[in-house]
């Protein structure tokens, strides 16, 4: 583990909040420059308005920033059919969709919403047969067939293609997840909340010993961080609660000494100063400062 030498990207985690100006909060992003916007997956949540609504929303409303689900709820989003929404919205939105998924949690609450109660192994089964359905589906192919313990294609008939080859990130933290994420992945896209700078070393290296056993390059695999803070002009209060020059810094060392490579601001406090304040002010920063490291 350490510096994967991969180009930085820099996003906004939008909470999907029905009484926040979401639009709004889109279109700043993506004037502020910022390459990505994901948005949090809970149907069960009475007060969040539904992420796939919302992500085809945002890619009408905005020019360049890419969208996606930071992480789609699987439990209650069949794969074939999610795969087919996300080609969908990569198609109408030229090329600006991804996917994130996630096996799934809050499990009484995904089942009071007539999903599935699985236990821990069996979301994580269900998770790796839908990564093989999902491919299935964008490969535009004809009579695709699968029989899983979860999942199933009977002669079904793929289509639209993805618009640009569209990447799959997954939201996982067990030993399993993260193998599968360096077997079969495009991206890794863990939380600043459970998956600690310290724990990310032990955790790049599942990743990396299933990528190189299955013949990939490690480097291949995207590291997303979704990144909890508070950008202030005051003295430092904790990790990544401090001026824009304390984010740089700390950033910097998350990328070039913990191996991530994009940067999914979820912000305390107003919302579009946030955004700004991080599009202007620390991913330039953070930009110049990992290719002095690198040498570039």
């Amino acid at each position: 583990m350490g510096d994967y030498g991969r180009t930085l990207e820099f996003g906004y985690f939008l909470v999907p909040d029905a009484d926040d100006p979401l639009l709004q909060l889109a279109r700043a992003a993506d004037r502020a420059g910022l390459d990505l916007i994901g948005v949090q997956d809970h149907p069960y949540q009475r007060r969040y308005v539904d992420t796939w609504t919302l992500l085809s929303m945002i890619a009408a409303v905005t020019e360049r920033v890419r969208v996606f689900p930071d992480v789609a709820n699987l439990p209650l989003r069949p794969p074939a059919v999610l795969a087919k929404a996300a080609a969908s919205l990569d198609v109408l939105s030229g090329g600006r969709a991804e996917l994130g998924l996630g096996a799934g949690g809050f499990w009484d609450a995904v089942h009071a919403f007539g999903g599935p109660r699985k236990s821990r192994r069996e979301a994580a089964d269900a998770l790796e047969e839908a990564v093989t359905v999902i491919r299935q589906v964008w490969s535009g192919e004809r009579n695709l067939r699968f029989d899983g313990d979860h999942y199933h294609l009977k002669g079904a008939k793929a289509g639209p293609v993805p618009a640009h080859r569209m990447e799959l990130w997954l939201g996982v933290g067990g030993p399993r997840g993260l193998a599968l994420a360096g077997r079969s992945a495009d991206g890794w896209l863990p939380s600043l909340s459970w998956a600690a700078p310290e724990r990310l070393p032990e955790m790049h290296a599942r990743i990396d010993d299933a990528a190189a056993a299955a013949g990939r390059d490690p480097a291949d695999v995207r590291r997303l961080y979704n990144v909890n803070g508070t950008i202030t002009d005051g003295a430092s209060e904790g990790f990544l609660r401090g001026p824009a020059s304390q984010w740089a810094d700390e950033l910097t060392d998350l990328a070039v000494g913990s191996g991530m490579d994009t940067f999914i601001l979820w912000p305390e406090g107003d919302q579009e100063t946030q955004i700004k304040r991080f599009a202007e002010e620390i991913a330039p920063a953070v930009r110049a400062q990992v290719a002095q490291e690198r040498g570039q």
